[in-house]
C-alpha cells in the first residue's frame, strides 16, 4: 500500500528521525508514559507514525478533533506525535498529543473556505524545485519563498532539467531568481548537479519538495533515494506541464540518513499568513529598512532604498512588481483569516472616502 517509505526508517533512532531536544522537551511536560513517534502518511482518520521500534497506524481520539480549531492542530506529514499503545498489539495506536512544531509549511486550503491547510511540519529545508523550460516563474517562486519563510523553514530553489537547456539559458534563468534565494542546477534525469544538495541532506534534517507538476520531482527523489521507485511522466508539449505524478505526502529516508518529505505537485499556491511576515525574510524587506520612511510603500516617497535599488539595476522592476503584487494578496488574506484587521481596514478606508469626499465639496465652492 505505501510504495516509498524505506525499510531503513524502521530501524532509525527517535535522534535518526529528527526528534531534537526541541520535540523531548515537549513531550516530558506530557508524562513519561507516552511513546514518541513521528508522522510518515496522513490518511483521512488514520496515520501511518514511526518509532525506534517499527512502524505503527494510530487513531485521533474524536474529543480531540472536536476540540481543533483548524486543520494546523491535525497530525500532518512530519509532525511528531504522542501515542499512547492500543488494548491489543495489532491494534492502532491512540495520539494524546501533537507536539508543538519547529516549522509547517502551510498554505490555504483549495475552495472558497478560509482555511489553513499543513502541507508538511518539521521540516528544516524546502526544496522548491522549478524547470529550465516554459515553467519557470519568478513570481511562483516568490509566492513559494513567501510560503516557506514565514513557516521557518529555509528555501533553496533546485533548477531543474537543466539537460533541457543551454548554458547561457541557465545563466539567464538564474539571474530572474528572486534575490537572495540559494539556487542550485540540477538535472535529475543523469544525475548533474544533484550532489550539489548534499549540504542540505545529513542526517536527521528533513527537507521537503514542492514544485508545480512536471518539474521532475518524482524523478529527483528517485535519483536522491539512488532507486526507481517513484512512477515518472511527461510532460505535454504543447504547454510543458506535466500531470501529478506523486498523489499524496509521504516521509522517506534517504541513503545519506536525510529525511525527505514529498509532496503532489501544486500549480498554485496560495497564501496562509502566519505570525512572521514574509516580507522580512526576502531582498526587498531588507532594502525597506534602509528607507527614509517606516511605513515606505515604495511609490515615490522620498529616501526609498528600494526604488533606488530599482534605478541602479541592483532590482529588477518585475521582481518589485511581482513582491508587491505578493504584499497585496498577503494583506487580502490576511484581513480574510482575521475579522478585526477585515474591520480596520474597512474603518480606514471609509474615513479615506470622506476626507476624498470633503476635499472635492470644497473645490467645488
Amino acid at each position: 500500500m505505501y510504495l516509498l517509505r524505506s525499510t531503513a526508517l524502521s530501524t532509525l533512532s527517535l535522534q535518526g528521525l529528527g526528534f531534537t531536544p526541541f520535540f523531548r522537551q515537549s513531550l516530558a511536560q506530557l508524562g513519561d508514559s507516552l511513546i514518541p513517534a513521528r508522522v510518515a502518511v496522513a490518511h483521512r482518520g488514520l496515520w501511518v507514525c514511526l518509532t525506534p521500534d517499527g512502524e505503527r497506524t494510530a487513531r485521533l481520539p474524536g474529543r480531540l478533533r472536536h476540540a481543533a480549531q483548524d486543520a494546523r492542530a491535525l497530525p500532518a506529514v512530519g509532525d511528531w506525535v504522542a501515542l499512547t499503545a492500543g488494548p491489543a498489539p495489532d491494534d492502532p495506536a491512540a495520539i494524546a498529543a501533537v507536539l508543538p512544531r519547529a516549522t509547517a509549511l502551510v498554505r490555504q486550503a483549495a475552495g472558497r473556505a478560509t482555511a489553513p491547510q499543513v502541507l508538511a511540519a518539521n521540516v528544516d529545508t524546502v526544496f522548491i524545485v522549478t524547470s529550465a523550460n516554459a515553467d519557470f516563474s519568478p513570481a511562483r517562486l516568490q509566492r513559494y519563498r513567501a510560503a516557506v519563510t514565514s513557516g521557518g523553514a529555509e528555501p533553496v530553489v533546485v533548477l531543474n532539467k537543466a539537460d533541457l537547456a543551454t548554458p547561457d539559458d541557465l545563466v539567464a534563468l538564474r539571474a530572474r531568481v528572486p534575490r537572495g534565494l540559494r539556487v542550485v542546477t540540477t538535472s535529475a534525469l543523469d544525475g548533474a548537479g544533484v550532489d550539489d544538495l548534499g549540504a542540505e541532506l545529513v542526517p536527521g534534517a528533513t527537507v521537503a519538495l514542492v514544485g508545480s507538476s512536471g518539474v521532475g520531482k518524482s524523478t529527483l527523489v528517485n535519483r536522491l533515494l539512488g532507486e526507481a521507485r517513484l512512477a515518472t511522466s511527461q510532460v505535454r508539449d504543447s504547454d510543458e506541464t506535466g500531470r501529478h505524478t506523486t498523489t499524496h505526502r509521504e516521509l522517506v529516508a534517504l541513503p545519506s540518513g536525510a529525511l525527505l518529505i514529498d509532496t503532489p505537485g501544486i500549480r498554485e499556491l496560495a497564501l496562509w499568513v502566519g505570525d512572521e511576515d514574509p516580507d522580512e525574510a526576502d531582498f526587498i524587506g531588507v532594502l525597506a529598512r534602509s528607507c527614509r520612511f517606516a511605513d515606505c510603500t515604495h511609490a515615490g516617497e522620498p529616501g526609498c532604498a528600494v526604488r533606488a535599488a530599482v534605478a541602479a539595476g541592483e532590482l529588477a522592476a518585475e521582481e518589485l512588481a511581482d513582491h508587491e503584487r505578493l504584499a497585496r494578496e498577503a494583506a487580502w488574506q490576511r484581513r480574510r483569516q482575521d475579522p478585526t484587521a477585515a474591520r480596520e481596514h474597512d474603518r480606514a478606508f471609509r474615513k479615506l472616502v470622506r476626507e476624498h469626499q470633503a476635499i472635492m465639496k470644497n473645490k467645488r465652492r
